[in-house]
């Protein structure tokens, strides 16, 4: 039985977070690329675009936290929006005017952005043990994640012509795992939960540890958005235009660099965990950011770092893994069980919605205010990449320096070793 549960939430998983990377890794230059390739958005309304996931997170994880809470089986509300978010990215592909290609977006965000949170605390609240079982789980959707990317390289090669193809995979993976969700174990609502968990949930915010735990994660959210956004565009544009010069057809697979090395440092969390404890391992996470941002602001201007950048992306396992992931399993231990998916509802709203929101206007204005318009129809802006990518790198060394300082335990490893432990 346990083994069938844990198969099954590999398949969530993994269309999970599969259904996020068919779109998300090369929307960007997809926006960006003139018609016919593209739809012609830059700039601040690219950011705009992007704010629409990031907004969706603020308001809809409270909501659904709540739902799951006290009212909804977690699965049920995971398929329905699943199957709704599908309807949506399917629209996507067909449309070509910034004004409805906003609404789509607005409206597949709605359903996607609690479904994040939804699925960690459906396993979450059918496991023995967090610690050990988690992170072998979320692998699954660091695999979907690279699974997207390699097909959808491959319908960008066998299907040069279909340039909305990113759209087609992730609605269709959306529909698959929308039908699959009522067959995942039952998650059903706390039968005792407070009628105000999430209110319950902010709470946590007192405890000194938990609110420099958040800050940092607002941070290192606004900055992830400099990823998700610009990252596809400066690897495509060329090397005398300031970017790295790979071929856009191929960009989608190397990204995936970042999500090979992800499986590889996920298996090892636990390790980590139990040897240096989560403060180190969340640490380690931060510091791993403006590494690799450090390395994306020398590239334009330094041929030594251009050559760092694709191996640099490797550094997406510690990034994503040691913080975030490891910053779920930190919640759900010092949350009480009661309230444990409005605590991820409400990591999800700091790091997702507010994060991620504040960060996609930012990325959109700050790509804005360094691009040089081109004056040749057809051809690409020179946007100053090395500027670009200063601005995170500044903030996530801010970052680095704050959370040491600020984040305690009464021992290391105090709310790593015990799953029964809810320390702060």
């Amino acid at each position: 039985m346990q083994a069938m549960r844990i198969a099954k939430f590999w398949i969530m998983m993994l269309l999970q977070y599969a259904i996020w990377s068919a779109w998300a890794v090369t929307v960007g230059k997809y926006m960006g690329d003139p018609p016919p390739n593209g739809l012609g958005i830059q700039g601040g309304s690219q950011g705009i675009v992007f704010s629409m996931l990031p907004l969706a997170s603020i308001f809809m994880p409270p909501i659904i936290g709540q739902l799951a809470d006290r009212r909804i089986n977690s699965e049920k509300l995971l398929g329905v929006l699943h199957l709704i978010g599908g309807v949506a990215l399917l629209g996507l592909s067909a449309v070509k005017d910034f004004t409805p290609f906003l609404g789509l977006m607005l409206l597949y965000s709605i359903c996607y952005a609690p479904t994040l949170a939804l699925t960690n605390s459906i396993v979450f609240a059918n496991l023995s043990d967090s610690t050990k079982q988690f992170g072998a789980i979320r692998v699954a959707g660091t695999i979907g994640w690279i699974l997207a990317g390699w097909a959808l390289t491959f319908l960008q090669t066998t299907m040069p012509e279909q340039h909305n193809v990113l759209f087609l995979l992730a609605g269709g993976c959306s529909l698959v795992l929308g039908v699959f969700s009522f067959f995942l174990p039952k998650t059903p609502p706390q039968q005792y939960t407070d009628p105000f968990a999430f209110r319950k949930a902010l709470g946590l915010l007192k405890d000194r540890s938990f609110l420099t735990f958040m800050i940092c994660a607002f941070v290192v959210g606004t900055e992830l958005e400099f990823y998700y956004l610009h990252t596809s565009s400066f690897l495509g544009a060329s090397v005398d235009m300031k970017g790295v010069g790979i071929e856009g057809k191929n960009i989608a697979a190397i990204m995936s660099i970042g999500q090979i090395a992800e499986i590889a440092v996920m298996l090892a969390l636990p390790f980590f965990i139990r040897a240096i404890g989560l403060r180190k391992t969340i640490l380690i996470g931060i510091i791993a950011w403006p590494i690799r941002y450090m390395i994306f602001t020398l590239a334009p201007t330094m041929e030594w770092a251009r050559n760092l950048v694709v191996p640099s992306l490797a550094l997406h396992g510690f990034c994503y893994v040691f913080f975030f992931v490891a910053g779920f399993i930190y919640v759900d231990k010092v949350a009480p069980s009661e309230i444990r998916a409005s605590a991820q509802a409400l990591i999800a709203l700091v790091i997702l919605g507010l994060g991620r929101w504040v960060g996609s206007l930012v990325a959109g204005f700050v790509q804005g205010a360094n691009t040089v318009k081109s004056t040749v129809a057809g051809q690409p802006d020179m946007v100053h990449w090395d500027k670009v990518f200063l601005v995170p790198t500044i903030l996530t060394v801010l970052a680095a320096i704050l959370f040491p300082l600020l984040f305690r335990g009464s021992d290391d490893k105090d709310i790593a070793v015990t799953p029964t432990v809810h320390a702060g």
